[in-house]
C-alpha cells in the first residue's frame, strides 16, 4: 500500500528565492486572490508570528487577510512583502 500525504507548498518555499519565484508565478497568474493565497503561504513558511511582529499587524489579521477569502488593503500587501524580504518590481509588458 503506497502512503500518501497532503501537498503543501510551504514545505518547499525554503530559501529567499524560492519565495520570489512562487511571488512571481502568483503575479503572473494575474488573479489577486491566486497572489494573495502565495502571500499567505510565503507568510507560513516564514512564520506568522515572526511576520506580524515585522509588520506591527496583529497575527490573526494577517491569517484572515492573507488568506485564500482575504481582501487585504493594498498597504497591507506592501508591508507584507517588504517585511518577507521581498520586493516588487514593475517593467513594460511585453506586447
Amino acid at each position: 500500500m503506497i502512503e500518501t500525504r497532503p501537498w503543501d507548498v510551504v514545505e518547499h518555499l525554503e530559501t529567499e528565492e524560492d519565495m520570489a519565484e512562487y511571488l512571481e508565478a502568483a503575479l503572473e497568474d494575474g488573479d489577486p486572490a491566486v497572489v494573495v493565497a502565495a502571500l499567505g503561504d510565503i507568510a507560513r513558511a516564514k512564520g506568522m508570528a515572526q511576520l506580524a511582529r515585522d509588520t506591527g499587524l496583529g497575527r490573526e489579521s494577517l491569517y484572515k487577510a492573507l488568506s485564500s477569502t482575504g481582501n487585504p488593503e493594498f498597504a497591507t500587501i506592501l508591508k507584507v512583502v517588504r517585511a518577507l524580504g521581498l520586493q516588487f518590481h514593475v517593467q513594460a509588458a511585453r506586447s
